[in-house]
């Protein structure tokens, strides 16, 4: 998927241009799965600490190579149908992002009421039109709603899916970051000419132990003035949960998506079966469900119910003799 990603960006931005933030395990892997990327370009988190200090840290090595450029973040983990439709919005947004200090967001237009993704809420009476999209003022932005608010989000029509895409200049986010997050700003600023050259990677990795973790999102984007949404539609899904695994899996006559071995299904439709055991899983009489089969557990849930897999995250995590199927 990151090959796609930087694969997809081509007619805008050369192979050579592509910043990749990444865990500093991945480095290597990176790396080899993205051979036309400059090795220096590729920056490993000695310690996660969300999207906001990913943004920063990229921010001042682009600011710092040309004082004039545009930043496009893009997560790795996204599946676009049409290629060709996303980089016509991008050229709409990077538009928008170099004609003032704007900071862009690509929005995506619901087709469902889904409780997984946060929400933007566009400013359709102050909307303009540029290359032929619409581009919004962003009135605020909502976390995950519950079904019964996410259905009215839909309903009202100016509502968009968060992509977690950003667009701005490398300059304008580092004065938003300025204003909004200091102490990060300092210490990014402190990285200083240290960001280049023999101390590069102690400069970053001084940068992520120093600094707090927060989304970029929560960090800057709920707090920020000039923000806008271009909303668009190109076949996105980010793939967070089974319900994407599902929407984007090949299906056999009666909807099912089976990624296992030995599988035998009577009177169930619409379900997303996983395995990797060799043992066999029957279904009998049920749609709609998803069976996920590890070395070391199983999971069965309702797929429109997936997005609840996180609380199962929770309770591992709170009990030491559970932690391990993590």
């Amino acid at each position: 998927m990151i090959q796609n990603t930087a694969r997809r960006i081509e007619p805008l931005i050369p192979e050579e241009r592509i910043l990749v933030v990444t865990n500093d395990s991945y480095v290597d892997i990176v790396k080899y799965q993205l051979p036309s990327v400059p090795a220096e370009n590729i920056i490993g988190e000695v310690v996660a600490k969300n999207t906001a200090p990913c943004v920063a840290i990229a921010a001042e090595l682009l600011y710092r190579k040309d004082p004039e450029a545009v930043m496009v973040v893009l997560p790795a983990d996204h599946h676009i149908e049409d290629a060709e439709a996303f980089n016509d919005y991008l050229k709409t947004a990077i538009q928008k992002a170099r004609s003032g200090n704007n900071l862009v967001t690509i929005g995506i237009n619901p087709d469902r009421p889904e409780t997984g993704y946060g929400y933007i809420h566009g400013d359709e009476s102050k909307k303009e039109e540029l290359n032929g999209h619409s581009v919004h003022p962003v009135k605020a932005f909502k976390e995950k709603p519950n079904e019964v608010t996410a259905q009215k989000f839909v309903e009202s029509g100016d509502y968009y899916w968060n992509s977690g895409m950003f667009i701005w200049s490398a300059e304008t986010i580092l004065n938003e970051f300025k204003n909004h997050l200091p102490k990060m700003h300092k210490l990014v600023k402190n990285a200083g000419t240290d960001l280049f050259g023999d101390n590069h990677n102690s400069a970053i990795d001084t940068f992520y132990k120093s600094c707090e973790s927060v989304s970029i999102d929560y960090g800057i984007m709920e707090h920020a003035q000039n923000v806008f949404v271009v909303p668009g539609e190109f076949g996105w899904n980010d793939v967070g949960s089974w319900t994407a695994a599902y929407e984007l899996g090949d299906k056999d006559e009666s909807g099912n998506v089976i990624n296992a071995e030995k599988v035998s299904l009577s009177e169930s439709t619409k379900n997303y079966i996983s395995s990797v055991s060799g043992k066999m899983i029957s279904v009998v009489g049920i749609d709609g469900i998803a069976v996920v089969e590890t070395e070391d557990a199983i999971l069965v849930c309702k797929l429109d119910k997936a997005q609840n897999v996180k609380e199962i995250v929770e309770q591992l995590k709170s009990k030491e003799e559970l932690k391990k199927f993590l």
